[in-house]
């Protein structure tokens, strides 16, 4: 067994935004070399590198979205802007020297288990032989496109949010925007700067909680790159502030849902001043039940002269605009589309085959499910790295990758020990994991009377009911009860 205790694993990470970047430093810092990252694309960053619309930016405080050993002294804002935290992890990728391990344009096509290793091909034609897989494609990356008749025939500039047409010149010209979640509200008050008349076509309104983005100076910076460990210190204090706030809330916790309640009430009631529009923006469901909206200028920006709220819905799109329920015609010059992403897809379309020929179409079928958000049966040594059950809602993604990161280093730790050479979850552990989900689901406000990007098509939230805080405990270290381990 002597010389197993270090064998060196092959591993291929799929995706390098933040969480791809986060695992290829921590398998360096445990000393495993063959690491491969496959990114798609032509740079790094996920979501920061596609999002490029005018306004974006993180609702979670800025420095509370850093790597918990990577403070950041640069950030301008407390809710940092879009292009600062894709420089982030560019920077914290080279420091890191992470970034020459990133195969760049070769999107995975296909990957297989077979023999006990997995072979995954590449939009290059490569192919790519490995003792884990892992898949850190992220949540939200592929833009949904709203089936809407007529939407192709529109003879104006149309694209998503996500895949902005910076070419475009908007000044002075008819803009409309459909959607009205967390993207719209960052992008609208920006439209309606440079935009001759913006309608904006609400299918259901949200909550919006108001938090200051306060502007840190050059003087902040300054002393910040001086002591690091403030930095620290603020890192600590915003992950306790949003978990006794935010992610009590929306799990139902009485007294911070009150508080929460209470706080994007009283927004909506002395932000907008006419009772008809106010009307208009107040949601029917409870505080929660669709991701809370952090943002301090959508309210003032939809009051503006050349601002229009159409709450008709829409029936179909023409050349000229859209025509909504009521028969009017909204004419536009560009269409703009906020409506999202597709949330249960994780890795796919890529063509992903476990153990005996088993397809993940075919396992995720009936139920986008996987053990403890991590393992799914039947596919031995592949990880999806943030899949359904993270606690996604109101936190910082970063903060969770690198809980699950941790706990797939006790994992890949005891593969090298040679304790096992494949692991995947027991079919009954993933069915006693759902139960237990479903159990603590029923006080939670995602069951709040709304339709919302955390429920799959089951109506079942595809998030974590209980405390951060369990979370972590149970996140600790693997339960190996519940694997099949084998020695192939």
């Amino acid at each position: 067994m002597a010389n197993q205790s270090i064998r060196d694993p092959k591993v291929v990470i799929i995706g390098a935004g933040m969480t791809g970047i986060l695992l290829a430093i921590e398998f360096n810092r445990i000393g495993v070399k063959d690491i491969t990252i496959l990114e798609k694309k032509h740079d790094l960053g996920g979501t920061w590198r596609e999002n490029t619309y005018p306004g974006v930016a993180c609702d979670i405080p800025a420095h509370m979205y850093t790597y918990s050993f990577a403070p950041n002294p640069e950030w301008s804002h407390r809710f940092a802007h879009g292009h600062e935290i894709h420089a982030y992890f560019k920077r914290v990728s080279d420091e890191y020297k992470i970034t020459p391990q990133i195969h760049f344009k070769e999107a995975v096509t296909e990957a297989s288990y077979q023999n006990g290793k997995w072979t995954t091909k590449t939009s290059k034609g490569n192919t790519y032989v490995s003792d884990f897989l892992i898949s850190a494609t992220g949540i939200l990356h592929h833009p949904a496109k709203p089936n809407i008749p007529g939407l192709e025939s529109f003879n104006g500039k149309c694209f998503h949010t996500a895949e902005w047409d910076h070419s475009v010149n908007l000044e002075g010209k008819r803009i409309g925007i459909i959607g009205t979640g967390s993207t719209a509200a960052q992008v609208i008050p920006e439209m309606i700067k440079v935009g001759k008349k913006v309608s904006v076509f609400q299918r259901t309104p949200q909550w919006i909680v108001k938090v200051p983005d306060t502007t840190y100076t050059e003087e902040d910076k300054r002393k910040w790159r001086k002591e690091p460990n403030i930095l620290k210190r603020f890192h600590k204090w915003y992950t306790f502030a949003v978990e006794q706030t935010f992610s009590k809330a929306v799990i139902g916790k009485k007294i911070p849902h009150l508080l929460m309640s209470f706080l994007c009430k009283r927004n909506l009631r002395t932000s907008i001043k006419d009772p008809v529009l106010r009307q208009k923006l107040t949601p029917n469901y409870r505080v929660g039940c669709k991701r809370v909206i952090v943002n301090s200028t959508f309210y003032d920006a939809i009051q503006k002269p050349n601002a229009d709220l159409v709450t008709e819905g829409i029936e179909k799109i023409t050349e000229k605009g859209v025509i909504t329920k009521d028969g009017k015609l909204h004419e536009l010059d560009v269409l703009i589309l906020a409506t999202g992403f597709h949330p249960f897809n994780f890795m796919r379309p890529m063509n992903l085959t476990g153990e005996n020929g088993v397809s993940i179409e075919s396992v995720w079928k009936k139920k986008v499910q996987a053990y403890r958000s991590l393992f799914i049966p039947h596919f031995p040594n592949f990880v999806l790295m943030l899949g359904p059950n993270t606690p996604i809602g109101n936190f910082s993604v970063i903060a969770m990758s690198e809980v699950q990161t941790k706990y797939i280093i006790k994992i890949i730790e005891d593969w090298r020990k040679g304790k096992f050479n494949a692991i995947d979850a027991k079919e009954e552990a993933l069915q006693r994991f759902a139960a237990y989900l479903k159990k603590g689901m029923v006080g939670t406000v995602w069951l709040g009377g709304c339709q919302s990007w955390y429920l799959d098509p089951d109506g079942d939230p595809a998030m974590w009911p209980y405390t951060w805080s369990r979370w972590e405990k149970e996140m600790k270290s693997p339960d190996y009860q519940d694997f099949n381990l084998t020695q192939t």
